[in-house]
């Protein structure tokens, strides 16, 4: 297996940018949801999983987001971006089966969710500071929907693993370790469930509905307490920092 590509979201929700190396350190990718928009009525942390209110975040460069005035026009809503997570800071979570069926637009019943379960104190991260997936689930995701293809950058992912292999194939490497050219080791936490966020326009990329309807018929996996959940992709933390490079051998633990 190799790393094909590293991507990294300096604002959380934002658009990412595609990188050629980077640092990995306990905080995830260097730079990576370094920032965060807080919603100044709600003192939550704006989250493109809910789309009726943050879909517009998928519009706005992350390295070159705008001033606080601006983005707050841009939005609807006032809004402040920031460095450090207020104290048991909160975001939503629509659920994603009735965005499915009743659309972006739509008022529908959210979560809150806290930010970083599994990540340092002071970070943005949903839940732990690296997401990956192989091109062999995205082949199949692809091959399953109607469109024939889909693309990775949807579930933002930070890295995309090559492999030769078929389907699903990250499902089975939780509770095992992964390394990464001949520094940084991962140990693989759980399976990513996923939102209504792949579904979204991402800059140029259009709406894509079955970019989670597919995974949702035919990937879903137990994940904690919260019973079987459409994933795609799973969630990490660094074992061993250091510095890792598209291309860079990847190799599973036994």
């Amino acid at each position: 297996m190799y790393l094909e590509a590293l991507r990294r979201y300096p604002v959380k929700s934002m658009l990412g940018e595609e990188l050629t190396e980077s640092e990995v350190t306990e905080r995830g990718l260097a730079g990576d949801r370094v920032r965060a928009v807080l919603d100044v009525a709600t003192g939550k942390i704006a989250s493109a999983k809910n789309p009726r209110l943050w879909r517009g975040l998928l519009t706005v460069e992350g390295a070159g987001a705008p001033g606080d005035e601006e983005l707050s026009r841009l939005l609807g809503r006032e809004v402040r971006l920031i460095d450090v997570p207020p104290e048991g800071a909160e975001f939503e979570r629509s659920v994603p089966e009735r965005v499915l069926a009743e659309g972006i637009e739509a008022e529908v019943p959210h979560t809150a969710g806290t930010l970083g379960g599994a990540s340092p104190a002071g970070t943005f991260f949903d839940f732990a500071p690296i997401h990956l997936v192989t091109t062999s689930a995205i082949a199949r995701i692809g091959a399953l929907g109607p469109r024939g293809t889909v693309e990775a950058l949807r579930y933002r992912p930070n890295l995309v693993i090559g492999t030769e292999a078929e389907g699903f194939v990250e499902n089975h490497w939780v509770g095992r370790e992964l390394r990464i050219g001949d520094e940084v080791v991962l140990a693989v936490i759980v399976a990513s469930p996923r939102c209504a966020v792949p579904t979204l326009e991402h800059g140029s990329l259009g709406r894509d509905a079955d970019a989670l309807r597919t995974v949702a018929r035919h990937n879903r996996v137990p994940v904690f307490d919260m019973g079987p959940q459409p994933c795609a992709g799973v969630y990490a933390r660094v074992v061993r920092p250091g510095r890792v490079r598209k291309g860079d051998r990847v190799r599973l633990d036994a």
